[in-house]
């Protein structure tokens, strides 16, 4: 089984995504290269605020997912909503949980932020394994977004 190695992770992103400023092209390269970095990771991928308190699909890895997600739903509504990543071992015991992919059993929701602090988007992981996440995922995951996007 494949783990992911934070330590080679976020140096590779920071090299890949070295000089540019275009967040759709960052977030491409974050969502492909963290998807393939871990067994566990069943889809990966950016919700972008578009306003109006909305997130609309950005590029991501995996199957299909949600075209929108208004901010007063779902795990990544809350995300953004509270500004706050969302820690979450138990999809089902999620009030108010979107069911983009019925195999998503947890859930890891980081908000994105630019250099002025406006979010900008949410990074979404997904598993279909239950519990699959730790406090160090959220952690390496928040301190990764802070480094390619503010």
């Amino acid at each position: 089984m494949m783990a992911v190695d934070y330590g080679e992770l976020g140096p590779r992103l920071i090299a890949l995504c070295d000089g540019e400023a275009d967040h759709i092209a960052v977030m491409a390269s974050v969502a492909c290269e963290v998807f393939h970095a871990d067994d566990r990771f069943d889809w990966v991928g950016f919700y972008r605020n578009v306003g109006d308190r909305t997130l609309k699909i950005g590029p991501y890895q995996g199957g299909h997912g949600c075209l929108t997600i208004p901010f007063d739903k779902g795990v990544c509504g809350a995300a953004a909503r509270l500004r706050q990543t969302q820690l979450v071992p138990d999809v089902e015991a999620f009030d108010g949980h979107i069911a983009c992919a019925a195999s998503t059993r947890s859930e890891l929701v980081v908000p994105v932020f630019d250099a002025t602090g406006a979010l900008i988007a949410v990074f979404d992981i997904d598993s279909d394994q239950p519990d699959a996440f730790t406090e160090r995922d959220a952690a390496e995951m928040e301190t990764l977004m802070v480094r390619l996007f503010a």
